[in-house]
C-alpha cells in the first residue's frame, strides 16, 4: 500500500508514519506534505497513492482546498485536534478521520475500514465541509480585567505575545489584555488567512507587520507596529511559509 502524508508539525507527521509502520511495516510512504501548494503541485506530477492521510489545517490553508484545485479520487483518513460538529461528519462520508494525538488502536481500525469499503469523497461533500469549517476559526474572546469582563473582536487584535509567562493580546487601541491560551492552541484557533506564528512567542496579524529585514543564515527579521522589547526573528526553516502567506 502507497499513502501520501498532509502534516505541517514535523512531531506529528513522525509520529504518524511510526503508526503506520507498526500497523504494516511493507507501506510505503510517498512523501510529507506540508501545505496546499505541496500538495497540488505533488499530485500533479506523481501517480496517486492508494490512501492519503489528511491533517485539516496546513500552512497556507484548509487541505479542503485542494478539492477545489484538482480533481482528486482517493479515499482520505482526516486528522485533527478538534473533534467538532463539522468534523463529525467525516464519518458518514470518508473513509474516517482520526482525533489526535494519535492513537495505534484509531489508525489501525481506519486503515481497516478503509480496505473494506475503499469510499470516495465527492466534491459536493467537500464544498458543504469547507463552508462549515470556515466558522471553526475564533471571531473573539472573552478577557477579564479586574473585576469584570469584555470581549475583544480578532480583527481589532494586533498579535498575540507570550511574555511573563502569560499570553497578552495586544490590540490597535494599544492595550495588552491577558488570555487563558497558549501560542499553540491559539495557532488552531485563529484563521490562518490572518495571522502567522512568527515564532515561540508571537503570533501576528497581518496588517501587524511593518518591516521585514533580511537577517543571517536565511533568516528575517521583523517590525511590529507594535514595538515589542526584543528582536522578533523568523526562523530559516520557517521563513518560506512567512512569505508565502504575506504574498497570498
Amino acid at each position: 500500500m502507497r499513502v501520501l502524508i498532509f502534516e505541517d508539525e514535523k512531531l506529528n507527521a513522525e509520529r504518524l508514519v511510526e503508526l503506520i509502520r507498526r500497523y504494516d511495516v511493507s507501506v510505503e510512504v510517498l512523501a510529507v506534505l506540508e501545505s496546499v501548494k505541496q500538495g497540488v503541485e505533488w499530485l500533479t506530477n506523481h501517480s496517486s497513492p492508494d490512501l492519503i492521510f489528511m491533517d485539516i489545517r496546513l500552512t497556507d490553508g484548509l487541505s479542503f482546498e485542494l478539492f477545489e484545485k484538482i480533481n482528486i479520487e482517493i479515499p482520505v483518513i482526516f486528522t485533527t485536534a478538534y473533534d467538532e460538529y463539522a468534523i463529525r461528519a467525516f464519518k458518514v462520508n470518508s473513509v474516517d478521520y482520526i482525533v489526535k494525538p494519535l492513537d495505534f488502536g484509531e489508525l489501525k481500525a481506519a486503515i481497516d475500514k478503509f480496505k473494506k469499503t475503499r469510499p470516495l469523497l465527492s466534491p459536493e461533500f467537500i464544498q458543504t465541509i469547507l463552508k462549515q469549517s470556515n466558522l471553526k476559526y475564533k471571531n473573539r474572546f472573552l478577557v477579564k480585567i479586574g473585576d469584570q469582563f469584555k470581549h475583544i473582536e480578532c480583527r481589532d487584535i494586533l498579535c498575540f505575545i507570550f511574555e511573563g509567562g502569560m499570553v497578552m493580546a495586544v490590540t490597535k487601541a494599544g492595550s495588552s489584555l491577558p488570555l487563558d491560551y497558549s501560542l499553540d492552541h491559539l495557532e488552531q484557533l485563529l484563521d490562518p488567512a490572518d495571522f502567522f506564528r512568527l515564532n515561540r512567542k508571537i503570533i501576528a496579524r497581518i496588517d501587524s507587520i511593518k518591516k521585514i529585514h533580511s537577517y543571517f543564515n536565511g533568516r528575517l527579521k521583523i517590525e511590529l507596529v507594535h514595538p515589542v522589547d526584543e528582536d522578533i526573528i523568523v526562523s530559516r526553516e520557517r521563513a518560506g511559509r512567512f512569505k508565502d502567506w504575506l504574498g497570498r
